[in-house]
């Protein structure tokens, strides 16, 4: 039997206990999102175009296009500009014009744990966090289906030693503030440093 199948059934799915982990109000997120570039966003934009090839848990559905399913996908600390910045291993600092923005959600977040043994008991595994994107997409979609009070999902950083990282759906948009605490680009004299410490630590290029 293969590690990473396809998902179950909607209703089998829906008859496994979710394992839930509850992101409280207050919790500090943070995103690298491209204000230039072809799809431009600001800090809170979730992202209703897709499933993009390279996004691991879009929960649109298929084929690629714009509807009402959004996401965001965000992280603590620097395993965002891990997840951001992975295809090509190179932290540009202008490129598309890349924005660094720290949040504090504002109402507790229910998450569907992907980091313990729920991927086994539905019948993949932590594959899940790695393997083949558009079958991770493919479960999205099953878990959006089958659990229709996950708010999105808490997932392992393949990129970034294992660390947390959470991919939100639009049903979380009342947990986002109405402004950020931290806001700056990645250009920003003030990121130099912590971007050259990420850079280093990950193995990543710098420019």
């Amino acid at each position: 039997m293969p590690k990473f199948p396809q998902p179950p059934a909607i209703g089998e799915l829906a008859r496994i206990a979710p394992a839930l982990a509850t992101l409280p109000a207050g919790t500090e997120l943070w995103r690298v999102y491209f204000r230039g570039g072809a799809r431009a966003a600001a800090w809170h934009t979730w992202r209703t175009y897709g499933p993009v090839r390279g996004s691991r848990f879009d929960h649109h559905l298929p084929p690629p296009r714009a509807q009402e399913r959004g996401i965001l996908y965000a992280a603590r600390g620097p395993t965002c500009v891990a997840e951001v910045f992975q295809q090509t291993r190179l932290i540009d600092r202008t490129a598309r014009d890349p924005w660094l923005a720290g949040f504090a959600t504002a109402a507790d977040l229910l998450l569907l744990d992907l980091t313990g043994l729920w991927p086994t008991r539905a019948g993949a595994s932590m594959a899940i966090n790695s393997g083949p994107r558009p079958r991770a997409q493919h479960w999205s979609r099953a878990i959006y289906a089958a659990y229709p009070g996950v708010h999105g999902l808490l997932y392992c950083s393949s990129m970034h030693g294992n660390a947390p990282a959470v991919a939100l759906y639009e049903r979380a948009r009342p947990a986002l503030p109405t402004a950020p605490f931290f806001h700056q680009p990645l250009a920003a004299p003030a990121l130099l440093l912590p971007l050259q410490h990420a850079a280093l630590a990950l193995g990543y290029g710098l420019v």
